[in-house]
Order: structure tokens, then sequence, then C-alpha cells
């Protein structure tokens, strides 16, 4: 398999994943603005949405969208519990934190990279953000992890996710137990090994 992959981006989603399932890939840099990979192929031929994550598959086959290719990933190698069996509760708990990561805490914070965004928009987003992580810290409570007490894919998403903070000038201070939380998922070994095959410690 192969990841095509922007360091930092949304990528680091499933590259946490695959290293975490203990699964043999490669990694692909992509030039977003250029649209060319680091190998020089045109990835609109590979994506046509122009954007990552996309894992090729063994079979060439192109996955894309976060959400589906972590789970894709865990469902590779079950016995990793990156993510709960196919049609159990838990499994649907798993998919609701990954909707939930993608459209209340992925798009606002990633609209705020664009630097053509207004100063009132970006206050709105903020404000925005912030009703969600107020809700989080609650919904988190006590757990360790998202769905408990084991690691799962929407980990790897939120911890990715809650990277950008510092990125685009939003302070995580008004929550310690998220602060604490991205630290915890940072420390792990396969994630750390994303991080420093990606540059980014």
């Amino acid at each position: 398999m192969k990841l095509y992959y922007k360091a930092g981006a949304c990528s680091l989603s499933p590259h946490i994943a695959l290293r975490e399932a203990g699964l043999p890939f490669e990694l692909e840099a992509v030039d977003l603005k250029t649209k060319l990979t680091a190998s020089g192929e045109d990835f609109i031929r590979i994506n046509g949405k122009g954007y990552i994550p996309a894992l090729q598959l063994d079979n060439g086959k192109v996955l894309t969208e976060g959400a589906a290719i972590v789970q894709y990933i865990a469902d590779l190698k079950p016995e990793s519990g990156l993510a709960p069996a196919n049609g159990s509760e838990a499994r649907y708990e798993l998919q609701s934190w990954l909707s939930f990561i993608s459209s209340e805490l992925h798009k606002p914070f990633g609209s705020m990279f664009n630097p053509a965004q207004s100063a009132d928009w970006k206050a709105a987003a903020q404000a925005l953000l912030s009703k969600r992580l107020d809700w989080l810290v609650t919904e988190l409570g006590e757990r360790e992890f998202l769905l408990g007490d084991r690691f799962t894919v929407a980990d790897g998403y939120l911890f990715t996710v809650l990277g950008w903070a510092g990125m685009v000038g939003f302070s995580l201070d008004p929550w310690p137990s998220l602060q604490a939380y991205h630290a915890r998922i940072g420390a792990r070994p396969k994630v750390i090994e994303a991080l420093k095959a990606e540059g980014l410690i």
C-alpha cells in the first residue's frame, strides 16, 4: 500500500493508523499547490478531488476520505483493536466520533489555514470550535480514549486535528484536559514514529 500525504495534514491520521496496525506501506508526499507527488506524478490522476489522504491499495485501487481509510486499515488488522467489530454498537459509536471530528472540528480548523478568510469569519469559526470543544471535554470525561480504555482510529484523527490549534493561533489553554489528552496520544511510540517520518519532530 502507498499513502499519499502532506506533513502534518489530515493524512497524519491514516499514517498513524498504518503504524499502529503494523502494516507494511510506503509514503509519498504530495505538493498540494502544484498537485505533484514527490516522484513527479500528477496527483489529480491518482485522486481527482485533488486533496489528501489517498491510500493506494496493493491491487491499484485508490481509497480516499480519511474516515473511510482509517476504518479500512483497522479492518485489515482486526486484532489490533483499532476499530470495534463491524455491526457492533461500538462500531457505530466509532463512526459517530469520526463524523463529529470530520464535520465539527476538522472543517472549521482546516478552513482557518486559509489566509483569505476575514477576521470576522475566523472569530465566528473560533466561537463555534469553542462550543464543540466544551462539549467534547464533557463527553470525554475521565476516559483515557474516546471509546473508553482502548486507543482507536478516532483517537488518531482527533490527535491530528487538535494538533492544528497552535498552527492557526487557536489556544487550547481553556481545555487542559484536551491538552493532556493530546500529549497522551502524542507519547505513543507509533505516533512518535509517524511524526518523525513526516519531519514534525
